[in-house]
Formats: structure tokens, sequence, C-alpha cells
């Protein structure tokens, strides 16, 4: 689960870091978006690649969430509160798996839009990757999709960066707690960083 979430992660860097190439303007970003389709079998071995870690991850996901009920023998932990008896659920594992369940939310809206052009938007066929791009993300259902889904983004890496160190033994009361920020930091980077280009595209 910790493995293929870092890797979730560093295609995540990977990806902002092409999509940043939006603020040099039309010329790079073209460059970048053709370029990088020149090799469609790589293209295809790579998404396939990425499919696969990103399936193992959410089976995991649920696989992990159903042990836990059971050795529980009941729900998930809950902490009750004395005014007018609400039920609070805090555990963690609820955490990741309503953040990343809003995630794939955003996931599906981002492939259908870019990769599989599920949506009717045929009157953006022909454009440039710069204009496509741009004029997608004037959509208002991308707009509020994507800004809620690198909410959740956020969200869900908030806690799991911190989290896979654990998972991998990498943890430790002397540096706990610059594991925690960094992560925060982290996932605090990648999502105003996602949230820039509909914010920039918005304006153009």
């Amino acid at each position: 689960m910790a493995m293929t979430g870092l890797a979730l992660c560093g295609f995540l860097v990977v990806h902002l870091a092409g999509n940043l190439l939006l603020f040099a303007g039309a010329e790079a970003y073209n460059a970048y978006a053709h370029k990088l389709h020149d090799n469609e079998d790589l293209l295809h071995v790579a998404e396939t690649g990425l499919a696969l870690i990103f399936l193992v991850h959410l089976f995991l996901a649920f696989k992990l969430s159903a042990e836990n009920r059971i050795a529980r023998g009941r729900g998930y932990a809950e902490n009750q509160t004395k005014r007018q008896n609400l039920i609070i659920n805090v555990r963690p594992e609820l955490w990741m798996l309503l953040t990343g369940l809003g995630l794939l939310s955003y996931m599906i809206l981002h492939l259908a839009d870019f990769t599989l052009e599920l949506r009717d938007l045929s009157h953006y066929e022909g454009l440039e990757p710069f204009d496509k791009a741009v004029s997608l993300l004037h959509d208002p259902i991308s707009i509020v999709g994507y800004l809620v889904g690198f909410a959740f983004l956020f969200a869900h890496l908030s806690h799991g960066i911190s989290s896979a160190f654990q998972s991998l033994g990498l943890n430790h009361p002397k540096y706990n707690a610059c594991i925690k920020w960094g992560g925060l930091a982290f996932a605090g980077a990648l999502a105003l960083g996602n949230m820039s280009l509909v914010v920039w595209a918005m304006g153009q």
C-alpha cells in the first residue's frame, strides 16, 4: 500500500511539472505535449503500468479496510460526545477511504476530459494542446470538479505520506515531526500547484 502510494506520488510530481509549462506559454506547452505523444507505444506502456499501480493501490485500500472492520468485530472506532450524543468517526482508515474515493471521482472526470474524451466537448476538437487545456479549464464542471478534487488530494496525502513512511518502517521519534510536516508541505505544494493552473486558466 505504501509503495504503490509513493509511486503514485512520484507520478503526480512529474505530471504537475509538465502541466506547469502552461505558464510558459503555448509554444513550450505544445512542444512538451507533442513530444510526449511522439512515441505512442512507449506512452501506452507507461499508461498501462500507471493504471496497474493505481488499481493495486485501490484494491489494497478496500482489502485493508475490510480486514480492519473484521478484526475489530464492529465498525470504525467511534468517539461519543456528550453533546447531543453525536458520534464522530475518527479512524484514519475511514479518512483515507473517503478522501480516496473523492480523489477517484476527480480522476474519472480528468480522464473523461483529457484522455478518454467521454464528455461532449466536440467544440474543442482540432485545438492545439495548450488551447485545449485552457479551454477545458474554462468549463464550469471542470473548474468545480478539479478544485474540489485537488482539495481531496491534499486531504488524502496529508495523512497518506506519513502513514506510508510508518508502514515502511521509516519512522522514529526523532524525525516523525519532520515527516509529518514534510508530508503536509508536499501535499500542500501538489494541491496548490494544480489549483493555480485552474485559477490561471480562468483568467486567460
